[in-house]
């Protein structure tokens, strides 16, 4: 319990902390300066994330870092066993990105402006008109160069089962013409879905597969079952 007070103490403490790295960050936004932006905001955000993880006990240990491109936007496609996710994908995979995240987030101030500045796109899961809309900004960002971050089971499983996958998601791969990169996460729910809100140490594996490469015939359910299938194959590898 103890744990649990500390790291959320810390988690705002040091978002209170980096605020006037945030008014600083507006401003190079405001003045276009998006390379120096990025370089300083996926440094920080990165920073935080691993100290998070940390101060949460988390061990986490990578392989097939090499398959992500060190150049060029991709559409990173992950399960989503838990609220850690975010932050061990922030932490431990060094390329910037966003995250399609629900609107709900609006509400948190801080945590909104700082991923505004990431170019993180916003759905509300229940509107289907909305969704057509974040896809065709999702599609903007990926364009624009900026990776994306999408969890195609839509929630959070709190468990090491695989939820189904919605291939509306993977219209964005398809419109924007960007290598897939299947992730694995297994172990992040035991971090905090596994006992409510109490923070408990835990070890997590991620595994990185190699970029899926989507074809202008394939459809979007095709593509989502054979994104799904490597990570399903790799969870049972390291489960």
């Amino acid at each position: 319990m103890l744990r649990t007070v500390i790291w959320f103490i810390y988690f705002w403490f040091y978002l209170l902390f980096l605020l006037p790295d945030l008014l600083r960050l507006k401003y190079l936004s405001r003045k276009g300066y998006e390379a120096k932006l990025n370089f300083i905001l996926f440094n920080k955000v990165g920073r935080w994330a691993r100290s998070l993880i940390k101060l949460a006990g988390g061990e986490i240990s990578v392989s097939g870092i090499e398959n992500v491109p060190s150049s060029g936007p991709v559409l990173f496609v992950s399960n989503h066993q838990g609220n850690f996710d975010i932050p061990i994908l922030l932490g431990f995979i060094d390329k910037p990105k966003a995250f399609i995240a629900k609107a709900e987030i609006k509400k948190i101030p801080l945590i909104y402006s700082w991923m505004t500045l990431m170019k993180c796109v916003f759905i509300q899961r229940n509107n289907l008109r909305q969704s057509l809309s974040v896809i065709q900004q999702g599609t903007e960002v990926l364009k624009s160069g900026q990776s994306l971050v999408i969890f195609p089971e839509g929630s959070r499983s709190k468990n090491s089962q695989l939820g189904r996958f919605k291939p509306g998601s993977f219209k964005l791969a398809l419109e924007a013409q960007v290598p897939i990169i299947p992730i694995s996460i297994n172990g992040s729910y035991k971090l905090m879905e596994n006992q409510g809100f109490i923070i408990r140490p835990a070890k997590v594996e991620l595994i990185i597969a190699p970029p899926v490469f989507p074809k202008e015939q394939i459809t979007t359910k095709e593509l989502a079952t054979k994104v799904r299938n490597v990570i399903e194959t790799n969870l049972k590898m390291i489960s």
